[in-house]
């Protein structure tokens, strides 16, 4: 009797937070160990599910690394790697989009479909959902003193986000699984990380929140402590005085700009804990750090 109260007490919680999502846009990027754990993936599977029953509209763009590298070994194709990040010739674009558009997304709409839903896999090229235009970046040459381009080949930036087909399949009362592959104004294929076409796509929707699951706590103090709560005007000085350093200071970088552009709320989350995206959305148990503008 005890544990049936438990559940109904729990329910009865959820209730503030249901009424605070009804019908809005919740954009899910989906990647690291909860993507390759079966049993996480299965588990994620039946809360987006569970999300679009409750009257939510989640939107999952998944990345898929470890999966592209495993493809790139068989197919023994040589990565190259300019300023840390790698280079996506032609063949590299092909295997990439093969595994993301291809083996990933339907794999993930098939999980869900499992799960009792409806699920349309789509990439950033279908509908000209993402048009990209190549990623480059310049740095000082140490020999000349002369500012070069370094061109990452086939490496993409989301410049526009095209939603009506996003729209379309949400009225259908599916949710849209997307692939973060970017096609450019003469028909090129980009590669995007998927964190920045996520936030591309939280912005275009005007989402209620953005959701990066990862393979981290969070944003972590000094003392290895999740904070749970950061305003986006208190960042620089957590990057200044070494409370976020590595390759965090990217992904709040990235969080800051998506609450600027109208977010109202980026949520960095811990993939590895089971059912970790209802818990933040429909309890009072946030299980990651919600990076938004003070008083939000």
């Amino acid at each position: 009797m005890d544990e049936i109260a438990t559940t109904a007490r729990i329910l009865s919680e959820a209730l503030p937070f249901l009424q605070r999502y009804d019908d809005q846009i919740i954009v899910v990027k989906y990647g690291g160990h909860a993507m390759v754990d079966p049993k996480l993936a299965h588990q994620f599977a039946r809360d987006m599910v569970m999300l679009k029953v409750c009257g939510l509209n989640p939107i999952v763009v998944h990345g898929g690394g470890p999966q592209i590298n495993k493809m790139l070994d068989k197919l023994e194709v040589q990565p190259e790697f300019r300023e840390g990040l790698r280079v996506t010739d032609e063949a590299t674009m092909s295997v990439v989009e093969m595994v993301l558009s291809g083996s990933i997304n339907k794999s993930i709409v098939a999980s869900i479909q499992q799960a009792g839903g409806r699920a349309v896999g789509i990439s950033g090229k279908d509908g000209n959902l993402m048009i990209a235009e190549r990623l480059t970046k310049k740095k000082t040459d140490p020999a000349t003193g002369k500012v070069v381009e370094i061109d990452f080949g086939f490496v993409g930036e989301p410049v526009k986000v095209n939603i009506e087909i996003l729209e379309t399949i949400m009225k259908s009362d599916a949710i849209p699984v997307i692939a973060p592959v970017g096609v450019g104004v003469n028909g090129e294929t980009f590669n995007v990380n998927a964190d920045t076409a996520a936030g591309a796509i939280a912005t275009a929707t005007r989402a209620k929140r953005l959701l990066l699951l990862t393979d981290v706590a969070g944003v972590l103090d000094k003392d290895k402590n999740l904070i749970s709560e950061l305003a986006v005007e208190e960042l620089p000085n957590l990057v200044e005085n070494g409370t976020i350093t590595g390759g965090m200071i990217p992904k709040v970088e990235s969080a800051a700009a998506v609450v600027e552009s109208g977010v109202e709320g980026v949520i960095i989350l811990d993939g590895r804990v089971p059912h970790s995206v209802l818990l933040e959305l429909l309890t009072p148990h946030g299980v990651g750090t919600r990076i938004s503008r003070a008083g939000a």
